[in-house]
């Protein structure tokens, strides 16, 4: 507890004259002092105890008795004809000044040497505290988390208060800033962390995914974008309920130039870009390599997407061309390879994983999609620890999925209850936890190799 507690609000004015002299002993002695008395409930307890023991661990050099607990009133004061010599107020200010700077470093100081469970790093060291202020009786923290999407953030309020012990509780305020390795900056595409979602074969449901996480990341607070790579088989305009073409805007560039921008669709406050909303619903695209390559960079570089968070792509399965390009146009900020549980679909999502390994893009993790009875349970799970790479989560077969997937209301998975919001959120947490574990390890992005 603060030690202006004791005052509750009481106004301190620089012009207050100390009448004694406090002595060495009195110094030495005042953390017990302060302990001793922030363990009453009762201001005037407080008061008078502080009084006590002040009066005699500086009996010499302030010469009073302590008061009488009838001798202070509720909010302090000495009452007149009390049994004082010389009134402790100026006593107790200077004390209470002292103790009060003592508790706020040391507090902070506490604070900063608790170690976060996620990282296993200090608070401190991870610069996480952001501000402790011990004012008004009600000591509070301010703690800025690398992601909106952290995992149960409660359990950072309890090793704080844990590490604290008898001098806690202190209340925990959650602030966000996602950390990112500017994954767009050489194209100039102003997104923090782009995030490939990708398959070793299609029908596993890499679409949904996709879909899912981009809106459970905005779900938590995050500014994202998605973006559907996956020309031949474009599904994310019909999953989100989007159509429509995207539109135009002129802006002037740094030169002076006038340059055309393309503006995204949107859909439930989502950016979108997609094949999909440039050809009719059952055109197929017949392209080859460098028409692929020219859509991508009019994604990527021409597209007025502003400042994101997050940017998810919905790759085509395999590893073809699309899935090249990309690695090579933009420092990923990791992939996320989705499967299923059966053993046909595990074969193919090890050869994606060996892709983005050989392009030098990090491997995020990998989901199980549609676990459950029907295909099984376990399975991406057991090949994720045998491959050395993590697992974030098991998506079950869940109708609700399919359902809204359906209807174009992919979205609303995040905003209206249903046995499926708990699962994939957690996806959206380890994805998100993955990269900000990844940035800490390693700043810098590393130099793709092309092939």
């Amino acid at each position: 507890m603060p030690i202006n507690s004791v005052y509750e609000r009481h106004h301190l004015t620089s012009s207050v004259k100390y009448n004694c002299v406090t002595s060495l002993k009195g110094a030495v002695a005042l953390p017990r002092i302060v302990a001793t008395v922030t363990r009453e409930k009762s201001i005037q307890e407080r008061i008078t105890l502080f009084c006590a023991a002040m009066s005699d661990e500086c009996r010499l050099a302030c010469k009073h008795r302590s008061p009488r607990a009838r001798d202070v009133t509720p909010n302090g004061k000495l009452l007149k004809g009390g049994n004082l010599d010389i009134p402790p107020e100026p006593v107790i200010h200077f004390f209470l000044r002292i103790a009060e700077q003592m508790n706020s470093e040391t507090l902070q100081s506490t604070i900063s040497s608790v170690v976060d469970p996620e990282f296993d790093r200090s608070l401190g060291e991870l610069n996480m505290v952001k501000s402790v202020n011990s004012e008004g009786g009600d000591p509070r923290v301010m703690v800025e988390l690398p992601t909106p999407a952290y995992p149960n953030r409660d359990r950072i309020v309890e090793a704080i208060n844990n590490r604290l012990g008898d001098a806690g509780p202190v209340s925990v305020d959650f602030t966000w800033k996602v950390k990112g390795k500017d994954s767009g900056g050489r194209i100039g595409l102003k997104a923090k962390n782009v995030i490939a979602v990708g398959s070793g074969k299609g029908g596993v449901g890499k679409s949904t995914i996709a879909a899912s996480l981009a809106y459970g990341l905005k779900y938590y607070g995050a500014k994202v974008g998605l973006m559907d790579a996956d020309v031949y088989g474009p599904s994310i305009p019909h999953l989100v309920g989007a159509s429509g073409q995207p539109g135009t805007i002129e802006i002037e560039a740094e030169n002076g130039q006038k340059i055309q921008r393309i503006v995204p669709v949107e859909a439930d406050g989502m950016k979108l870009m997609s094949i999909g909303f440039m050809v009719e619903e059952d055109q197929a695209v017949i392209w080859r390599g460098p028409m692929l390559h020219k859509l991508l960079s009019q994604f990527f570089q021409q597209t007025e997407w502003g400042e994101l968070d997050y940017l998810i792509v919905d790759m085509p399965p395999g590893t073809g061309d699309v899935a090249l390009t990309l690695s090579q146009m933009v420092s990923l900020a990791g992939a996320v390879v989705v499967c299923t549980p059966q053993q046909v679909a595990l074969l193919d999502a090890v050869k994606a994983i060996s892709m983005f390994n050989q392009v030098k893009i990090p491997i995020l993790g990998m989901v199980e999609n549609m676990s459950g009875e029907m295909f099984g349970r376990g399975g991406a799970k057991a090949k994720a620890e045998e491959l050395g790479v993590p697992f974030l989560g098991e998506i079950p077969s869940e109708p609700q999925i399919r359902i809204r997937g359906d209807e174009s209301r992919i979205s609303s998975l995040f905003s209206e209850d249903n046995p499926a919001q708990e699962p994939l959120l957690q996806m959206c947490e380890q994805t998100a936890i993955r990269i900000a574990k990844q940035i800490l390890e390693s700043p810098s992005m590393p130099t793709l190799e092309v092939i």
